[in-house]
């Protein structure tokens, strides 16, 4: 779970006014501090020291998640600071958002059926009124109450310069509203207007998808520019295809205008869709079998709309969004040294309480016990405690300057090196020979060469048993040859436990994978000798159980094939493109939040809009009383429409299919044929919904996600292109957003830190 700053603003936190004067005159506790805290959070007493551990504590984790260490400091306010951020919050967070987005899979219309296709689709299971609308008032409590909690740390003044959290109270508010309405109408509310707002609790939890909902804002200018010069294209040649393929007085040579240049709407929605190059070369066929000469006009229009401006579109989408992502990053980085910062202040302000000799005076030194104790209590990866605990025990004086101290982070950024537990000793002879020769690197070949045979037996089988039914189909010489190869890999498994020993083989991850499968292989053939006896020739028992003999030999052929992926960590290439889409999965989750969002409110809007707009044949409401049979006899479909493809189940009769359809549509291919569809069956002002997806989703995010792969795929290349196979497999990668581009952010200065400390909030400083 993303750890999420309570402030997403800018990192200025603002002037604020001084509020030491009567501290420093009516309290006893108050000492004049140069650059340190001040107040009644510095104060001598031993009782404050455990305060002073504790605000550490919470800056230095502040600075690990990149959040902000603008919050209430306190001793109450840091430990429900701390249960705030706690896993058990965050993941009981994350949950609700969960349930509350799947909630449009049940509420009406209900996706419960096993097929969107209206030509089959039985009536869909609706919950009873009251159960999806009592998980959700639920859900709904449980943000209000991480509302209060957000604006209760971080107080009033902060809480008003806050519009996420503003929002967040009208997000909360309307969908109280809009849920009370729900049930006064007893469930029978069309129109929810909360589920457009329920992608908001997704994005309001994450800092990231801030962050890059941010920079998609600043860069729409300069995507507006680009989109303009395409419509300018676009209308050029629009009008000069519609003067081109004007109808003529033979009706054999109107076939182009006829199909594709009928009207203005029509001309514009036939060169768009060629634009995605969806409808090539479709589109120039009826001309293009006139005239070669008019071949020229489309592949102009392509050639440059489509290999020129596109392209230009995706190159400026990029490079933009990269700019202002570099800058939203370079705050980050200024958190992470500010909440350094604020620890070490603290510390060294405890330090002062317990050197007498250096109460009046500013020292850039704080103790080596204390910072013990503190990264003892932080909540982070136990590897980097390590390293910065070993980094702090090897100092001899008992005290750690700034400058050290803040080395002692650089820890964070540097790439984990896994090492594997030590080899069992053995002292029989036999032992360690087999131990020798099964932990060698030519074993891992050889199993994958053996893997590589048993697939081509499968592939093999497979071709020549294409045409024959499961009747036809002789088992024993598959079952025979898995069998082999199980035994093979078991006693793989086994060897390689007895070289490496238990933790030595689990700590490589594709052991784990490799063991997994074969375990699973060898309990199903288990199954299959207990179900079905011993194979032989013309093996074709009858069924019994869950599965017949076939489904097991399939699913044991797709397992098998399956293990195969063991030779992606043994080849480099392979490696890094594989550990690349893991990172991407867990560092880059926030730009696939985005689109999640983006897909969610489209599809709510499609339900709004089309909703039941298709009818298939067999539904159609029918004026006569002619049989179904007379009704599918008379419903005539024009070739390669959607009627003529079958494109049924496409629809956004429920949340599901609705999903479906608009990633069949991102994809582009065909994707006119759903947009002429909802213009026939609705109107033509449905285009605008289609084309606007279309902007959104294929052109300016995919792009923009497929940029940043290889941005990560780019930088884990170069940080491993010296490495081999085994150190590759061995260094985990600390791929982040702000790892990625760290060579391009700039440290903040000295100076920059104490002011920003200064105008803390809470932490007041003198």
């Amino acid at each position: 779970m993303e750890s999420e700053p309570l402030l997403t603003g800018s990192i200025n936190y603002g002037s604020h006014p001084d509020n030491n004067d009567h501290l420093e005159k009516g309290s006893p506790k108050t000492r004049r501090l140069s650059y340190s805290v001040a107040a009644e959070y510095c104060c001598v007493g031993g009782g404050d020291v455990d305060l002073y551990l504790q605000q550490a504590v919470v800056f230095i984790e502040d600075a690990i998640q990149y959040r902000s260490i603008n919050h209430r400091v306190d001793t109450n306010s840091l430990r429900l600071y701390r249960w705030y951020y706690s896993r058990l919050w965050q993941w009981g967070l994350g949950l609700t958002i969960a349930v509350v987005l799947m909630l449009a899979f049940i509420e009406r219309p209900s996706s419960f059926s096993y097929t969107s296709d209206p030509r089959f689709r039985p009536p869909p299971w609706e919950p009873p009124c009251g159960l999806t609308e009592g998980i959700e008032i639920v859900c709904l409590i449980i943000f209000a109450i991480d509302l209060t909690t957000k604006s209760y740390l971080i107080g009033w003044d902060e809480f008003r310069k806050c519009k996420w959290l503003i929002v967040y109270i009208l997000a909360v508010s309307a969908s109280v509203i809009d849920w009370t309405l729900t049930l006064s109408m007893y469930c029978d509310q069309n129109l929810r207007v909360r589920r457009l707002i329920r992608p908001f609790f997704l994005l309001q939890n994450s800092s990231l998808m801030k962050k890059t909902l941010k920079c998609i804002k600043r860069t729409l200018p300069e995507i507006a520019s680009v989109i303009l010069l395409l419509a300018l294209h676009l209308c050029l040649f629009t009008m000069i295809g519609m003067l081109l393929f004007a109808k003529g007085e033979n009706p054999k040579h109107n076939g182009e205008w006829e199909t594709y240049f009928r009207d203005l709407p029509t001309s514009l929605s036939s060169l768009l869709v060629l634009l995605t190059t969806a409808n090539n070369p479709d589109v120039m066929i009826p001309a293009y079998s006139l005239n070669r000469g008019y071949s020229i006009f489309f592949i102009l229009f392509s050639g440059f709309g489509t290999y020129f401006l596109m392209n230009l579109l995706t190159a400026i989408i990029y490079n933009q969004f990269r700019g202002y992502l570099l800058m939203s990053v370079q705050a980050s980085i200024l958190r992470r040294r500010l909440g350094v910062r604020a620890a070490f202040e603290v510390m060294s302000c405890q330090g002062r309480g317990q050197d007498a000799t250096h109460s009046e005076e500013h020292v850039e030194r704080v103790r080596v016990d204390a910072s013990l104790q503190v990264m003892a209590r932080v909540q982070m990866k136990s590897y980097y405690r390590q390293a910065i605990i070993k980094r702090l025990q090897q100092l001899s004086d008992g005290f750690i300057q700034w400058e050290a101290f803040r080395g002692l982070f650089d820890e964070l950024d540097k790439d984990r090196i896994k090492e594997h537990p030590p080899k069992p000793e053995y002292n029989s002879p036999l032992l360690q020979k087999l131990q020798l020769v099964f932990s060698h690197y030519y074993v891992m070949i050889v199993g994958n060469a053996v893997a590589l045979a048993n697939v081509m037996c499968i592939c093999t089988i497979l071709v020549l048993d294409s045409e024959k039914s499961i009747a036809e189909r002789d088992d024993y010489y598959m079952e025979v040859i898995n069998c082999f190869f199980i035994l093979y890999y078991l006693m793989e498994m086994s060897l390689k436990i007895l070289a490496f020993g238990w933790r030595g083989y689990l700590s490589y991850r594709n052991n784990i994978f490799d063991g997994l499968l074969t375990f699973c292989l060898l309990v199903l053939q288990i199954t299959i000798f207990a179900t079905y006896r011993l194979p032989f020739p013309k093996w074709n028992p009858a069924s019994r159980g869950l599965m017949s003999l076939w489904e097991m030999v399939r699913l044991v052929n797709m397992l098998i094939v399956v293990r195969f992926l063991r030779i992606i960590p043994d080849i480099k290439l392979m490696a890094l493109v594989a550990s690349t889409l893991v990172d991407l999965v867990k560092n880059l989750r926030a730009f696939a939040g985005i689109l999640v969002v983006v897909f969610y409110v489209f599809a709510v809007l499609g339900i709004w809009l089309f909703q039941g707009a298709i009818t298939a044949p067999g539904k159609m409401s029918v004026m006569s009383n002619s049989s179904m049979e007379n009704i599918t006899i008379n419903f005539t479909m024009e070739c390669g429409s959607y009627e003529q493809l079958g494109y049924w189940p496409n629809n956004f009769d429920d949340f599901a299919s609705s999903l479906v359809l608009l990633y069949n549509i991102m994809v582009v291919n065909n994707w006119q044929v759903f947009m002429d569809a909802y213009t026939r069956y609705t109107t033509e002002w449905s285009k605008v919904y289609f084309v606007s997806w279309w902007l959104t989703s294929s052109v300016m995010w995919v792009n923009l996600f497929v940029a940043l792969i290889l941005e990560n795929f780019i930088y884990k290349w170069d940080r491993s292109v010296t490495c081999s196979v085994a150190d590759v497999e061995r260094t985990g990668y600390e791929t982040t957003v702000q790892l990625m581009f760290r060579e391009q952010i700039q440290e903040p200065t000295e100076e920059e830190l104490v002011t920003q400390l200064h105008q803390h909030p809470h932490l007041h400083l003198s």
